[in-house]
C-alpha cells in the first residue's frame, strides 16, 4: 500500500501538461463522401481516449449521504471498487477486508458536481488573459466549429474547479455571439495532455444555440442579418431548412458532399446531438420550442433562462431543463426581469432545475449558489430539502447531458465520481475534503501531494496553491 501511495503521489505531481489539447477545424470544409448505406455513420473523428486513473477499493463510513436523486442516508457507508459505486447503505453495510476505510464522521458525501455551462479552457481566465478562443464571431451560424478544438489543457481553472468546487465533469460550450455557435464537449475533470484524454467516454455531443441580444448585437453592429429578434428566428429557420435537405441527401444512399456545419445539424435532427440553448426571455424560449417542433428536434436545456419562472409549466410539459444562476440579473436588458426565486418556482412546478456557472470563479462554489437559490425559495414559502437541492448540481445536469446512466448519482454500477465534504455542502463554510473520479482519489485536502497543479503554473510563485 505504501508503494502504491508513493507511486500515485509521484504520478499526480508530475508536470501536468495534463488537461486537454486543442485541434483545429475550419468552417465548412467540404469533401466528397460517398455513402453506401444511409444507416452507416462515420466514426467519431476525435474519439475519447480517456482512461481512469488508478484507484483502490475504498469505503467511506459514518457519513451523511446525499445520493443525488433526492435521497439521504444518515450514518451511511459508500463503498467503491473497480472505479464504480459498489454499494450505498446504512451503518450495517458490509465492508470487505482489504478495503481502505475513510472515517467521514461529521462529513457529507455527494456525487461529483457537474457544471453544464463552462468555458474553461477556451475563454480568458484571470491567469491567462490572452487566451480567448470561445467565440467564432465571423458568421451568425457556425455549427461546423467544435469547442474541443479550442480547449487549452493547462487552464488552471480546471484544477481550481476540482479542489474548491468538487467539479468532476463539465460541459465546455462555444460562446453566444452566434445563433448556432457549434458543438460542445463533455469532459471528465482530470489531467490529460490532450482534449481526447479528458472527453467523457460515450457522452453525446451538444450544440450551442443563442437567442436574443447577443447575435443581433454582434451582427447588427456589422450591418448584416440578424439585427433583430425576428431576424434571429428567420436565420435559424432558413438554416434548419438546409439541414433537413442535407439529411435527406445523406439518407438517400447516394453520393453526397460532406458539409461540417450541416453534418452537425443533421446529427441534431437525428437525435444524436442535444441542443443547449442560451436564452433569457420567456417569450423567446416559447418561440424556440415551437421552432424545434417545426423542424423535429428537441431542446435539452435553456441556459441562463432568467425568465423561466414565467413559463415553468411549459418547460415541465416539454421536458426541458433550465440551467440558471442563483441571482445574476440586470447586466443587460434581457436579464432585467430575473428574480432570485426562479429556481425554486421551477422546482415547485415540477420542472428540471440546474445551477450552472458560466464563470471561472463561480464554478468553484456552485454548492453555495444552489444554497442561495434554496434560501430564496424558503423566503417565499417554498421549502425544498437539501437532498433535492443537491440534485440540481448532480443528477439533473447529468440527465440533460445524456450521461445520467453513468454518473450524477450514487447508485451501484455508476462511475465512482464523488465528493467528501468537510460539512454540509449547502453551507458557506463547506469545502471538498476529498474528490474521487472513477474511484481514483484526485484530491485530498490533507495531503499536499494529492492535488492537481496545472503544468502552466509549475515553477511560478505560489505554485500549487489552492486559490
Amino acid at each position: 500500500m505504501a508503494k502504491f501511495n508513493a507511486l500515485r503521489s509521484a504520478y499526480l505531481v508530475l508536470p501536468l501538461a495534463l488537461m486537454a489539447c486543442s485541434n483545429a477545424e475550419g468552417p465548412k470544409t467540404a469533401s466528397a463522401a460517398p455513402v453506401a448505406n444511409p444507416a452507416e455513420k462515420a466514426p467519431v473523428p476525435f474519439p475519447s481516449t480517456y482512461k481512469a486513473y488508478p484507484g483502490v477499493a475504498t469505503a467511506i463510513r459514518n457519513v451523511t449521504i446525499y445520493d443525488g436523486e433526492g435521497g439521504k442516508i444518515e450514518n451511511g457507508v459508500v463503498f467503491i471498487s473497480g472505479g464504480k459505486i459498489s454499494s450505498v447503505g446504512g451503518p450495517d453495510t458490509v465492508i470487505p477486508s482489504g478495503t481502505v476505510v475513510v472515517d467521514g464522521a461529521g462529513k457529507f458525501v455527494t456525487p461529483g458536481i457537474i457544471d453544464i455551462h463552462s468555458h474553461l479552457g477556451d475563454y480568458p481566465t484571470p491567469s491567462v488573459e490572452a487566451h480567448s478562443d470561445g467565440n467564432e464571431a465571423t458568421s451568425p451560424t457556425t455549427p461546423e466549429v467544435w469547442a474541443e478544438h479550442s480547449v487549452w489543457p493547462q487552464d488552471p481553472g480546471f484544477s481550481r474547479a476540482l479542489t474548491n468546487g468538487g467539479i468532476t465533469a463539465l460541459q465546455i460550450l462555444p460562446g453566444s455571439a452566434n445563433l448556432m455557435g457549434g458543438r460542445s464537449v463533455v469532459l471528465k475533470n482530470v489531467y490529460a495532455r490532450t482534449v481526447q484524454g479528458m472527453k467523457f467516454p460515450g457522452a453525446p455531443y451538444g450544440m450551442k444555440m443563442a437567442c436574443g441580444e447577443n447575435p443581433k448585437r454582434v451582427y447588427g453592429s456589422k450591418g448584416r442579418m440578424p439585427s433583430t429578434r425576428m431576424g434571429n428566428i428567420a436565420v435559424n429557420r432558413q438554416t434548419w431548412i438546409k439541414a433537413q435537405d442535407y439529411k435527406k441527401k445523406r439518407d438517400s444512399g447516394k453520393e453526397y458532399t460532406r458539409d461540417l456545419g450541416l453534418e452537425t445539424l443533421a446529427g441534431v435532427l437525428d437525435g444524436d446531438i442535444s441542443i443547449q440553448n442560451h436564452c433569457y426571455r420567456a417569450d423567446e424560449m416559447a418561440l424556440v420550442l415551437d421552432m424545434a417542433k417545426e423542424f423535429g428536434y428537441k431542446v435539452s436545456t435553456f441556459h441562463h433562462a432568467v425568465e423561466s419562472y414565467k413559463i415553468a409549466d411549459l418547460l415541465r410539459d416539454n421536458g426541458v431543463c433550465s440551467a440558471v444562476w442563483a441571482d445574476w440579473w440586470g447586466f443587460k436588458m434581457e436579464a432585467y426581469d430575473a428574480i432570485p426565486e426562479n429556481a425554486a418556482i421551477l422546482h415547485n412546478t415540477g420542472a428540471c432545475v440546474i445551477i450552472h456557472s458560466d464563470d471561472e470563479n463561480q464554478i468553484q462554489r456552485l454548492n453555495q449558489e444552489a444554497a442561495k437559490a434554496q434560501a430564496d425559495g424558503r423566503r417565499m414559502g417554498i421549502n425544498i430539502s437539501d437532498a433535492e437541492v443537491i440534485k440540481w448540481l448532480t443528477y439533473n445536469p447529468a440527465k440533460a447531458l445524456g450521461i445520467s446512466d453513468n454518473t450524477g448519482s450514487l447508485k451501484p454500477g455508476k462511475m465512482a465520481d464523488l465528493v467528501l465534504w468537510n460539512g454540509n455542502p449547502l453551507s458557506v463554510y463547506a469545502r471538498p475534503d476529498k474528490v474521487w473520479i472513477d474511484g481514483a482519489l484526485m484530491f485530498d485536502a490533507s495531503n499536499p501531494k494529492i492535488r492537481p497543479v496545472s503544468d502552466f503554473e509549475l515553477g511560478q510563485p505560489g505554485e500549487g496553491d489552492v486559490k
